[in-house]
């Protein structure tokens, strides 16, 4: 079995602001390693500057008298000299022409320190040297030595100051904490302002994303706002498609009513021939007639359907439109009761006007012929369309119900209703062409029709239409 893909994330936004916090967080933490390296290597630089001070400062404190004995105090005005075990300490150690015993400050407590070959460090041109060595307490101490020859008799000395490393680590490890805090408040910011910017900078977008749900919504035809050089190109492609697609619809109009004058007047012809011929040649001549004429209308109907459901203008808001109906309905249907419910209210559907009150019509007609008193509408929308014909737009989904209080149908009935011509009560007017229309229709928008019993007791005609997706998604967030 493949393994799965990681889900990779699909806001622009959140890219941008990842891959910039990660670039930020990176380079942050290098300019902390560098900026802690180099004060590092400077602390210690002035550390053994301070060593090297502190080390002629000795030598030219100290003196051998004409006994041959060391003599002189060094004054540092450094408390840690004279304090035990600070790891702070001067030694002075004579080497070739005396034998007094060598001086040392009262911070090493009449202790030695040891120190290593010149094989091991060699001085330098000047003649000195550093290393670090423990000394008897346990301190990690830097150590900076010279040899002085103190007089003309050749009497030499060997000097050495030492200074505790812990005071480096400290100065570091106070300079980093400091470094440390300043970097993440400067990085926390960084991190808002970087935010702030894209989000600015990405505005645009959203002024596209408006522009076209107020096409989606026909508030408006074309993205008219001015948008940055960036975006404009987009822009004017959507314009260029959206100017395209009308055109088309607009020729498919023509052409279908075209077709259907210029095949009207032949058909007018052939009935009014039909009624001078004898029965049985004028009965055969005129169904004929007449079922092209149905067929005609038929395949003229779907083509219209088709050129205004693959329309991204199509649309019409449900419930003025079956407001309207009703009156109508009423004023012919005086002795009928209507009710309308819509939830939400203002949806809108993705039907051209026309094809909503051709179903919404039929429908109402329809139940008008059967009802005894009542007759019930109601539209409401869903998230998913259940058991559609096909695989059409699932964003949001108006469900249109119209039920009546009358004899209703039979599972047999029911199916035989929805054939073209198929009338199963010939003492009412019509043409049987009703529900096979809003059948059609339905389909041709990826929506279905159902019919069963309705609770009233009568017929319950339900039709599945796509909604406009703002609709759908605003019955979400209220839910």
């Amino acid at each position: 079995m493949a393994a799965a893909r990681p889900k990779r994330v699909s806001s622009l936004t959140l890219r941008v602001l990842a891959v910039s916090t990660l670039w930020a967080v990176i380079a942050l933490i290098a300019v902390g390693l560098i900026i802690n390296t180099l004060y590092r290597q400077g602390t210690e630089r002035g550390f053994r500057e301070l060593l090297r001070a502190h080390l002629y400062n000795v030598v030219n404190s100290v003196w051998i008298n004409g006994e041959g004995e060391l003599r002189g105090e060094p004054e540092f005005g450094d408390l840690r000299y004279s304090q035990p075990a600070t790891g702070w300490y001067w030694v002075v150690e004579p080497i070739e022409g005396s034998n007094s015993p060598p001086k040392s400050s009262i911070s090493l407590g009449g202790r030695s320190l040891d120190r290593p070959s010149q094989e091991e460090i060699s001085f330098n041109a000047l003649y000195e040297r550093a290393y670090d060595v423990v000394d008897p307490f346990g301190n990690d101490v830097v150590v900076m030595e010279t040899e002085v020859e103190l007089n003309d008799e050749g009497r030499v000395a060997r000097f050495r100051v030492t200074g505790n490393r812990d005071a480096v680590e400290a100065d570091v490890a106070e300079f980093t904490n400091q470094l440390t805090i300043a970097l993440v408040i400067f990085g926390v910011a960084s991190l808002f302002v970087n935010a702030g910017a894209i989000l600015i900078g990405l505005r645009p977008l959203d002024s596209v994303r408006r522009a076209l749900e107020s096409i989606r919504t026909g508030k408006s035809s074309s993205l008219n706002d001015e948008f940055p050089r960036e975006i404009a190109p987009l822009a004017g492609e959507v314009n260029a498609l959206i100017d395209t697609n009308r055109r088309v619809v607009e020729r498919a109009r023509m052409q279908v009513g075209n077709l259907a004058h210029s095949l009207k007047t032949p058909l007018a012809v052939l009935l009014n021939e039909s009624k001078g011929m004898t029965s049985e040649h004028g009965d055969l001549v005129r169904n004929q007639a007449e079922t092209m004429q149905r067929q005609v209308q038929t395949y003229l109907d779907r083509a219209r359907i088709v050129a205004q459901s693959g329309s991204i203008l199509a649309r019409t808001e449900a419930e003025p439109a079956f407001e309207r109906l009703i009156r109508v309905m009423r004023r012919l249907n005086p002795n009928l009761a209507f009710e309308l419910s819509v939830k939400p209210k203002g949806v809108w559907i993705a039907l051209e006007q026309h094809d909503l009150e051709e179903i919404g019509g039929n429908l109402l007609d329809n139940a008008a012929k059967f009802a005894r008193s009542r007759i019930k509408v109601s539209l409401a929308v869903g998230a998913v369309a259940p058991a559609r014909p096909d695989d059409g737009p699932s964003d949001g989904w108006l469900t249109l119900v119209v039920e009546d209080d009358g004899p209703g149908l039979t599972a047999d009935q029911m199916a035989e209703a929805v054939k073209r011509g198929r009338r199963l009560d010939e003492s009412k007017p019509g043409t049987g062409l009703g529900l096979s229309i809003v059948d059609e229709i339905a389909r041709e928008y990826h929506g279905v029709l159902r019919l069963t019993q309705s609770p009233l007791g009568g017929l319950r005609a339900e039709v599945t239409l796509p909604a406009i997706k703002e609709a759908a998604s605003r019955l979400r967030l209220r839910s």
